[in-house]
């Protein structure tokens, strides 16, 4: 951004104010009610605090008597909290052959299970090396029965796709209440 460009979501404060009557709302304010931008100016400065404009399409333009800089860091500190408290969503993956038998499939869907309780996605995926793609069906049937097994703990969010030489598939926890 350079110099004299202003944020178009920026706040208009003080002389920025272009509107000829302005209507005070807020608490540092002896009464609410729509004041000339002069008197409502005069007020700000007497407090020693910035006239800032809170919303400017309403008639006339909504105005608050704060002090800027402490408004800006809170807006700050409350974007940086919910930027925290955002889930972040982990991707664990789970390989196997067309062709695992029986011990190894119900070991790693052990481990599926576990992921998928804890919040985390989990992406199972099947290499086919070599011929070993003859087994695609082998391979398909086995994811399916893969989210079929997991599906009291998370559902499938699409159906096993081939990319090249790995059929994958996405399941995602279910959201416990």
């Amino acid at each position: 951004m350079q110099g004299n460009q202003k944020d178009e979501n920026a706040l208009r404060i003080n002389h920025e104010i272009t509107a000829p009557e302005v209507r005070l709302v807020g608490e540092n304010i002896p009464e609410q009610g729509i004041y000339p931008f002069a008197k409502a100016l005069a007020m700000a400065e007497e407090q020693e605090l910035d006239l800032v404009e809170i919303s400017a399409k309403a008639e006339p333009p909504v105005c608050k008597i704060l002090d800027y800089q402490k408004y800006l860091y809170q807006q700050r500190k409350r974007a940086k909290e919910m930027k925290a408290n955002a889930a972040k969503i982990v991707i664990k993956e789970i390989r196997f052959g067309p062709n695992t038998d029986e011990h190894d499939f119900q070991f790693k869907l052990k481990h599926a299970e576990e992921f998928l309780k804890e919040g985390s996605k989990v992406k199972a995926s099947i290499f086919f090396r070599g011929r070993s793609i003859q087994f695609a069906q082998q391979g398909e049937k086995n994811l399916l029965r893969f989210a079929v097994e997991l599906e009291e703990f998370g559902r499938p969010e699409n159906m096993p796709v081939l990319e090249g030489k790995r059929m994958s598939m996405m399941i995602a926890p279910i959201k416990k209440k």
